[in-house]
């Protein structure tokens, strides 16, 4: 099954220790950040075009990824329904090293009892990194999944990155995240 989008206005790719990142604006800000899976991104066929918005999105992730930036000062727009939206807005709240669980981030948005909903909207975050969805774990600690990048070891990359302490169940781990980034970081 093929998924039909529209073809992106402005767009830019930087690599990145988790692999390569598509970001894309409307010339007003950033409507999408797509972190590779299985060396793809949606728009690699397209001529990249980028946009003053995507080139200090470039400087600010490249400053995050060295650990010299901990919050981001760019323009998003999120397009969801109001439940995500609300659920965005709690993670955008979410400081540099600080988690939340799922259950919190349901009491938070009036949903306590909303788990499945609450991890479907942190799923559908259509800006990671940038919108922190990383930042949510189980009450007990522990990464139940990722959608981004290669999954779970990309989040927990991007938890190690941040000194966030953290569990991944053997049974969940598909690659060890050191050794799935260990060429990435050496490219980026």
């Amino acid at each position: 099954m093929q998924t039909v989008h529209d073809t992106p206005r402005y767009l830019r790719r930087m690599p990145s220790p988790i692999g390569r990142i598509e970001i894309v604006s409307n010339g007003e800000a950033i409507v999408s950040l797509t972190i590779e899976r299985d060396g793809t991104l949606p728009d690699d066929e397209l001529p990249e075009r980028p946009d003053a918005i995507l080139d200090r999105a470039v400087v600010q992730l490249e400053e995050y990824f060295s650990g010299h930036r901990h919050d981001f000062d760019l323009p998003v727009s999120l397009a969801g329904t109001a439940f995500q939206l609300a659920v965005w807005e709690q993670l955008v709240a979410l400081d540099w090293g600080e988690v939340i669980s799922y259950g919190e981030l349901g009491q938070a948005t009036g949903r306590a009892s909303a788990g499945r909903a609450v991890g479907g909207a942190v799923g559908a975050n259509p800006v990671p990194i940038i919108v922190p969805c990383h930042r949510v774990l189980g009450a007990d600690g522990r990464i139940t999944g990722y959608s981004g990048g290669e999954g779970i070891p990309t989040k927990s990359w991007l938890l190690a990155h941040e000194g966030i302490a953290h569990t991944v169940s053997a049974g969940e781990r598909r690659a060890d995240a050191a050794t799935l980034f260990d060429d990435a970081s050496s490219a980026a």
